[in-house]
């Protein structure tokens, strides 16, 4: 028997065993451990590794590495307490049910990054940048015509995407004039997060809100008001300081590679047949997107094999067969090196990777502290003493200093009970509180890596106050529209 077949049949002899061992027969019932021992050390830990989270660029550590360490040390501490209570089942339960929330919210990502990455990597958004380049707009017709296609694109793009991609247009268009940047930077980064919360695909925040079944897909409509608010109030203001002028970039268009069209076709229905698989048959959306993988897997595979030229990156690549009969390879047009076939994963292990990873830490590290008992003595005290709209207005406020997902995953953890008002308020102004500061979002930060020395964190921080009255103003539009 081949090896991969032995594998296969003792994982399929092994599954129904395996599978009734990470369902549990009853919710597990959790003890207060906050005053513990424990408890401290396990906070201690926590906030020494997302310390480390924070200084990534100083530390030249990848986010991932500390707070997956902070959470393997956190369940042994969640063991020992409940074990030191005689307890030594729920912290299994709990910990499987963490791992199981994460499973789901990984496949669901890892589907959509590869179908964002493959567009990339096929050019559509190149082609898209080209074009808005060469049509020889204004410097103030490219900063709202930026702003309006970064806030169109965040619900399908996500908003780090969309703001990678239209900061390039900016600095394009306007790279003699810094000032032109900074404030085009600054008008993308809270288009980019004020589009991203009306859709679960533009947010991973707004995406665990519909994994958890808190809002359904078409609800989150009801928050395109309010989310045009958030940006077009900052946007009306900056842009009486923009400077006027004709562009400054000449440029030659580029187009979309082969299959380009297709892979856009096939990402639209697998998030039709996600929502649909949700919506009518709920069943979780991650089985759409991983199908809807499976058939981009499909198509990439025909398209290597009946493409025998790829360009990329300015080479030429011809199929090659090794004579041992082995897969296809690919040889530079200059013959200096031999790289592998065209492997759709290939575009997404350049970053994703640590991303899925940080996800893991921070939903073990949030789950952790919840089965010691943290998450409800903060719901109390947020939900119970200041109330649903205090207490969403500042989450949203907190996200702009720490990272939206664990505070977004903490208020998921806690279960406050809340209205579909309260969970579309939470989503917005966790989705939006990130553009305050430069640092408070991915889309921010990786703006400031792109235009750095002109998009500055002071250079926003000079802004934040009609930020923040875009962000009073949306939350008061969400209350007038979708009520309390």
């Amino acid at each position: 028997m081949p090896p991969t077949t032995a594998v296969i049949t003792l994982l399929l002899l092994a599954l129904p065993g395996t599978a009734q061992a990470f369902i549990p027969d009853q919710p597990a019932e959790l003890l207060d451990l906050t005053d513990t021992s424990y408890g401290y050390l396990a906070l201690l830990v926590f906030a020494i590794g997302y310390l480390f989270v924070v200084g990534e660029d100083r530390f030249g550590l990848q986010k991932s590495k500390p707070v997956i360490v902070a959470a393997g040390i956190i369940w042994l501490l969640v063991g020992f307490a409940y074990a030191s209570q005689g307890d030594t089942t729920t912290a299994g339960i709990q910990l499987q049910k963490a791992i199981l929330d994460y499973a789901e919210l990984f496949l669901f990502l890892l589907s959509a990054m590869t179908f964002i990455n493959m567009m990339e990597e096929r050019h559509v958004f190149v082609a898209l940048r080209s074009w808005l380049i060469s049509r020889d707009y204004s410097l103030r017709t490219v900063y709202w015509l930026t702003g309006t296609l970064t806030f169109l694109l965040s619900p399908i793009a996500d908003n780090m995407s969309s703001a990678l991609l239209m900061g390039a247009v900016v600095m394009a268009v306007g790279g003699h004039t810094p000032r032109f940047v900074a404030l085009g930077c600054i008008n993308i980064v809270v288009a980019a997060n004020a589009g991203g919360v009306f859709s679960p695909f533009g947010d991973i925040t707004s995406l665990m809100v519909w994994q958890q079944g808190r809002v359904q897909f078409v609800e989150f409509l009801l928050l395109i008001v309010p989310s045009l608010v958030n940006w077009l109030v900052p946007a009306a203001i900056i842009s009486v300081k923009l400077p006027d002028g004709p562009p400054q970039a000449r440029h030659n268009r580029q187009r979309m590679k082969k299959g380009a069209t297709w892979i856009m076709g096939l990402f639209v229905a697998t998030v039709a047949f996600s929502v649909f698989v949700h919506a009518q048959l709920h069943l979780p959306p991650v089985l759409g997107m991983m199908t809807g993988l499976g058939l981009v897997k499909l198509y990439a595979y025909l398209l290597s094999r009946h493409d025998p030229v790829l360009f990329e990156h300015g080479h030429i690549r011809h199929h090659h067969r090794d004579n041992l009969g082995g897969s296809h390879h690919e040889i530079r047009g200059d013959h200096t090196s031999v790289v592998q076939r065209f492997d759709m994963f290939r575009v997404v292990e350049r970053s994703a990777w640590d991303t899925l990873m940080f996800f893991y830490g921070i939903v073990l590290c949030i789950g952790g502290l919840a089965t010691l008992g943290y998450l409800d003595g903060l719901s109390e005290f947020l939900y119970g003493e200041l109330g649903a709209l205090g207490a969403n207005t500042l989450i949203g406020v907190i996200s702009a200093m720490f990272d939206n997902i664990p505070i977004m995953f903490a208020v998921l953890e806690m279960n406050p009970q809340m209205s579909l008002s309260g969970w579309l308020l939470v989503t917005l102004t966790v989705g939006t509180g990130g553009s305050l500061l430069a640092i408070g979002s991915a889309a921010g930060v990786a703006l400031m890596g792109q235009a750095a020395g002109t998009y500055t964190f002071v250079t926003h921080l000079k802004w934040s106050w009609a930020i923040l009255l875009g962000y009073l103003l949306s939350i008061g539009c969400h209350l007038l529209i979708n009520g309390t």
